[in-house]
């Protein structure tokens, strides 16, 4: 890739990941099991209050990953075009999830899980940080929230 693009300010990478956030449908997922086993799958999210909610079956290698685990990377994009963030899980199982979050999930993707299966919880990530870069020209100044703080 040739670089014909200045390198974006801070404060236009925290807008355009806080629009991708609002308006992606799906999200890189990885996680790792206690052996280190990475495991790494796409998952519908929803950004609700500054927090990610996804859902899986709490059965499946991810669910049993975010939920032991504690901690989560999701990443949008291409390499080009790159998002990462870091964050800690919190599971609710069954109808502990908060019905504002549910309510939002359900709305942006058009399906209920509590539905669909008595398996399926509801993985809250707080954001603990946050990068973001188009390209080797923006690795400097990638870090947008460190310590779940935005720093721009």
């Amino acid at each position: 890739m040739k670089i014909t693009e200045p390198a974006r300010t801070a404060e236009q990478r925290k807008r355009d990941v806080l629009a991708r956030l609002e308006g992606e449908l799906d999200v890189w997922v990885a996680t790792a099991d206690a052996d280190g086993l990475p495991c790494l799958v796409p998952l519908w999210f929803v950004w609700d209050e500054d927090e990610v909610w996804m859902c899986t079956r709490l059965t499946s290698p991810t669910g049993l990953n975010l939920r032991d685990g504690g901690r989560a990377r999701l990443a949008f994009g291409d390499t080009q075009d790159v998002v990462l963030l870091d964050g800690e899980v919190r599971t609710f199982e069954g109808r502990d999830a908060p019905e504002s979050a549910v309510g939002a999930f359900v709305t942006k993707t058009g399906w209920d899980p509590r539905q669909d299966s008595a398996s399926y919880a509801f993985f809250r990530v707080r954001p603990r940080a946050v990068q973001a870069w188009h390209g080797e020209h923006e690795m400097r100044g990638r870090h947008l929230m460190r310590d779940g703080a935005w720093v721009v």
